[in-house]
């Protein structure tokens, strides 16, 4: 794990990379979005990946990595939380595969976390759902997303491209009406065109959730 931050700070960034990205990468997110008085810390996976597919899979072709990958964010939230921060001041951030894991953990831990930030990501599911694989989904089956979680209105920011060529904009629309009725206070912004990055818009609506 990467950590990055002054002494004294009193709230905490959770950040996770993307598929190939690295731990000191999505550091420099964090320093980009400039919360004052932040810490960061950074797992980094295996190889760079944190499952070896898209996150779109079934459920089968995702595990172990995804268990393991959920994990991670717990161990981190809990090295934060024993430096002293509350769970209400730790901030979890990801981009593209980081996004997805961010999402994710969220929905299945419940925990009372201060913000949560999606930047080209949707929620996994917990288990593959009935039906053919669809072109809505890149060719891949529908997922459930039974996660029995109340979120309480914890803030949570996804932004993606309207035709990213990873993320479908069916599963963002998907992911923010299953976090909205798990009681999450959900912002979405669907960013024109073709693309899968982080763009000024999510870096200026992420500031102010911070």
């Amino acid at each position: 794990m990467h950590r990055r931050g002054e002494a004294g700070a009193d709230t905490a960034l959770v950040l996770l990379h993307g598929r190939g990205g690295s731990a000191a990468d999505i550091l420099d997110l964090g320093a980009a979005l400039k919360p004052a008085g932040a810490a960061f810390f950074a797992p980094e996976a295996a190889g760079r990946s944190w499952w070896p597919t898209s996150f779109l899979a079934p459920i089968d072709a995702l595990e172990p990595w995804l268990g393991s990958a959920l994990a991670a964010v717990d161990r981190t939230i809990e090295v934060a939380r024993e430096e002293g921060f509350a769970e209400d001041r730790i901030c979890l951030i990801g981009f593209s595969q980081g996004a997805c894991l961010a999402l994710e953990y969220a929905a299945r831990s419940g925990r009372r976390l201060w913000a949560v930030g999606g930047f080209a990501g949707g929620l996994v599911g917990t288990a593959d759902a009935p039906g053919e694989p669809s072109e809505a989904l890149y060719g891949h089956i529908p997922k459930r997303f039974d996660y029995g979680t109340a979120l309480s209105g914890l803030p949570i920011y996804l932004g993606c491209h309207a035709r990213d060529p990873h993320i479908p904009m069916a599963r963002v629309r998907e992911s923010e009406t299953v976090l909205s009725h798990l009681g999450a206070d959900c912002r979405v912004a669907t960013h024109p065109g073709a693309g899968h990055s982080v763009t000024a818009e999510d870096i200026t609506t992420m500031r102010g959730l911070l």
